[in-house]
């Protein structure tokens, strides 16, 4: 019963992360005015705000309007949800830590797809997102120097290769998520997310090739995903860097 409750509150995250998402980029209030169809302007009514099911009790557009409402909002809500029972399931018990780092997983999310529709995302919650990882465990004053450890290496790392490629390879919005994922993470384990965020946006990053299209493949979509799979499964990578370091 516990996971139910988790996965609702998870939810209810997730609709706020879907206003988040849309007003931050534009500049736009998060708490004023209340929800409303962006095209017709029309409030929308509690129950329709009830994740999940809001949206297919409107089967997918406006009731004023009929204005297509996009699937990625019920999906971001399924994604929070489901975000909040790991995140207690691998924590084990509910803590200021446990909430902290689902409210740093949360902040990465609403990050991700920010940076895949404008390729460059908000410092607000790119800074909220790093403060956070310094209180993600008692360990304050490590967690800030892991961070302040992954910035600048990162930010060196950027230097050279943008030097040698003779472009920039690294956002400022990627260095302060790399610092993120040393709060969280400790330096070993973000070394490792790093190079599975690499390895995930590798794919990609070939397909494009292949095709011969010209995109820009946002990194913190796949940062974010390699710095939460190293978390769940952190007992597993950390016995992998045993072995393959000591």
């Amino acid at each position: 019963m516990i996971y139910l409750f988790v996965f609702v509150g998870g939810a209810i995250i997730g609709s706020f992360l879907n206003v988040v998402i849309y007003r931050v980029p534009r500049g736009l209030s998060i708490i004023y005015p209340s929800s409303r169809c962006p095209y017709c302007k029309t409030p929308i009514k509690p129950i329709y705000n009830i994740p999940l099911l809001g949206w297919l009790i409107l089967k997918g557009k406006c009731k004023e309007c009929s204005h297509p409402i996009p699937i990625r909002y019920p999906i971001i809500e399924l994604i929070g949800g489901v975000l909040a029972v790991l995140v207690y399931w691998r924590s084990g018990e509910l803590t200021i830590f446990t909430l902290i780092i689902f409210a740093i997983f949360a902040t990465l999310l609403a990050l991700s797809v920010i940076d895949l529709d404008y390729k460059a995302v908000p410092d607000s919650l790119n800074l909220l997102a790093l403060t956070l990882s310094f209180f993600s465990s008692p360990a304050v004053i490590d967690n800030f120097i892991n961070a302040l450890l992954l910035v600048g290496g990162v930010s060196l790392l950027r230097f050279y290769t943008s030097f040698l490629v003779g472009r920039e390879t690294l956002g400022e919005g990627d260095i302060i998520v790399a610092g993120t994922m040393g709060g969280l993470l400790g330096v070993k384990l973000a070394l490792v997310a790093v190079v599975v965020g690499a390895g995930l946006a590798l794919l990609p990053s070939l397909y494009h090739r292949l095709i011969k299209e010209e995109m820009e493949l946002p990194f913190i979509p796949f940062l974010a995903l390699g710095t939460f799979l190293v978390w769940l499964f952190q007992p597993q990578f950390l016995q992998l860097w045993s072995r393959l370091y000591g």
